[in-house]
């Protein structure tokens, strides 16, 4: 590991480091396999991670419930903030390209406290419990499609299969990087002509049933949420619904072109996946309308599986069960990147100091942290059987508690590369843009939606579940923050450096593409 130290980083003089200058670790720094994925590899990682047929099978009704015929409506405000934090994910990555990002970033703008608490902490809390809703969806579905559909509905039997999902994929992540792109192609494919032959067969078969709808244009009017609460909530869901693009940020060392590949793969994985959403919001509620009873999409009976409530109608129960091992398939597919992406944020961390040294050991054949694969995909399958004994429908409330946590750390994210880039956003009306104005904004518009959701939250007939008098989803949410603060206290005298002067340590371990040159 290099201890060459980026020009103008704060040292013991205490001087804030100069903005913009770029910066890349060395090839071998953490110990993983530089160069072994391009940008399609990466976009399909990207793609894959935010499983969009399995996200847009169990988001897309609860925001119909929020939100009515307005559901593309969020979609699209929804993706705005999104759009806006890629750029910023993008310009952070092309100047310090590491695979702890949030962390790294945060630390380095802010201080080691924010960036270990929503870099490293929240991220991973985040992805495990995501994890959990993941395997608890694959699991039913191919209990479905290969014929259990009676044990789909036993909470034991859909968690223990999710178990066997959860240690089928982290033994593939374990294995490497290149293998698990490998698959997703074959996974994000599947995906993608699911979604397209389910679009195809809704607007073919448009006004067959009880409630349909004419598509229009009014649908992705902003200003017709009825309130600040509703609008938020939705734009909150579809948060979640986009989710995930980022952990293909997570293998920058592992690309080709490590400061440019990563940022461009984001923004096309994202305008990829409004394309995909937007097309399928719209088949579903043209087909089915927003109706409360039958196949609306209003129907809460419904909102927690679309594809499933409209796809034997749509096209017959043989290509239904093909629809149905898409959605699974891309849960699978999902679970395969967090895998993936959760063991490397770790990685920078111990690699930087501030967690457990096992989590920074790299496997001598795979070239993989395989301490940490493994640790997360044993959290997230404890996960599962400790969220699914407390209560057999928890995927709303997981789905919403990921919502809040995803705001949280993009809302860091955003004002990171503002104020890393602050003294840069005068160069040029580029970098005024992309440094600065809109990287604000995408982290004022998650933050705004955080906060008011956090409100929300707290009543205790928000969501399924309730404890104490207070929401299931504000429990998941806001006590995963603060219980990492606790953590994050407890564990600081086993981190001192890395507390003390942890900008500084995180420099040390990226070198000026001159001095890599030199």
């Amino acid at each position: 590991m290099s201890t060459a130290q980026a020009p103008g980083a704060p040292g013991a003089s205490g001087a804030a480091e100069p903005p913009g200058t770029p910066v890349a670790p060395e090839a071998s720094a953490k110990g993983l396999r530089s160069g072994s994925v391009g940008l399609l590899g990466t976009v399909a990682l990207g793609l894959a991670s935010v499983a969009p047929a399995y996200s847009i099978a169990v988001t897309l009704g609860f925001v119909t419930l929020v939100a009515g015929d307005l559901a593309p409506a969020a979609l699209l405000v929804g993706f705005v903030p999104i759009l806006l934090t890629a750029f910023a994910f993008r310009e952070l990555n092309r100047s310090m390209p590491d695979c702890g990002t949030t962390f790294v970033w945060g630390t380095r703008a802010f201080s080691p406290y924010l960036g270990w608490l929503s870099g490293g902490w929240v991220v991973q809390v985040c992805t495990v419990i995501a994890m959990t809703a993941l395997a608890q969806v694959a699991s039913a579905y191919l209990l479905d499609v290969v014929g259990l559909d009676a044990f789909t509905d036993d909470t034991w039997a859909v968690a223990g299969t999710g178990v066997l999902i959860l240690a089928l994929v982290t033994v593939i992540a374990y294995r490497g990087i290149s293998i698990a792109a490998g698959i997703q192609y074959f996974l994000l494919g599947l995906q993608l002509a699911a979604l397209l032959t389910f679009g195809i067969a809704a607007f073919a078969q448009h006004g067959e049933a009880t409630g349909a709808l004419s598509p229009s244009l009014s649908w992705l009017n902003p200003l017709g949420f009825d309130g600040w609460g509703v609008f938020a909530q939705a734009v909150l869901l579809c948060l979640y619904i986009y989710w995930g693009w980022d952990a293909l940020i997570t293998v920058n060392e592992e690309t080709k072109d490590s400061a440019n590949t990563p940022g461009k793969a984001a923004v096309i994985s994202t305008v990829v996946l409004l394309a995909t959403y937007l097309f399928t919001a719209y088949a579903a509620i043209s087909y089915a309308g927003v109706g409360t009873d039958a196949l609306g999409l209003g129907n809460e009976d419904n909102a927690a599986d679309v594809v499933a409530t409209l796809a034997p109608g749509l096209v017959g129960s043989g290509l239904a069960a093909v629809l149905k091992l898409s959605v699974a398939i891309s849960a699978v597919a999902a679970l395969l990147t967090c895998g993936v992406s959760t063991s490397r944020g770790t990685l920078s961390m111990a690699a930087h100091g501030a967690a457990p040294a096992r989590f920074g050991r790299i496997h001598p054949r795979y070239a993989t942290p395989g301490f940490g694969t493994a640790f997360f995909g044993i959290a997230a399958a404890l996960a599962l059987v400790v969220l699914s004994a407390l209560s057999g429908h928890f995927l709303g409330d997981a789905i919403g508690s990921v919502g809040l946590l995803i705001a949280f750390y993009y809302a860091i994210t955003g004002y990171a590369c503002v104020w890393y880039f602050r003294r840069d956003l005068r160069d040029g009306p580029r970098e005024l843009l992309f440094k600065g104005v809109l990287p604000l904004i995408g982290a004022t518009m998650m933050l705004a939606a955080f906060g008011r959701s956090a409100y929300d939250m707290w009543q205790p007939d928000y969501g399924h579940t309730s404890m104490f008098g207070v929401g299931g989803v504000f429990l998941l949410g806001i006590g995963s923050i603060l219980l990492g603060v606790v953590v994050m206290l407890a564990y600081r005298p086993r981190a001192r450096r890395f507390f003390a002067s942890g900008r500084t340590e995180v420099a040390r371990v990226t070198v000026t593409e001159d001095a890599l040159a030199g």
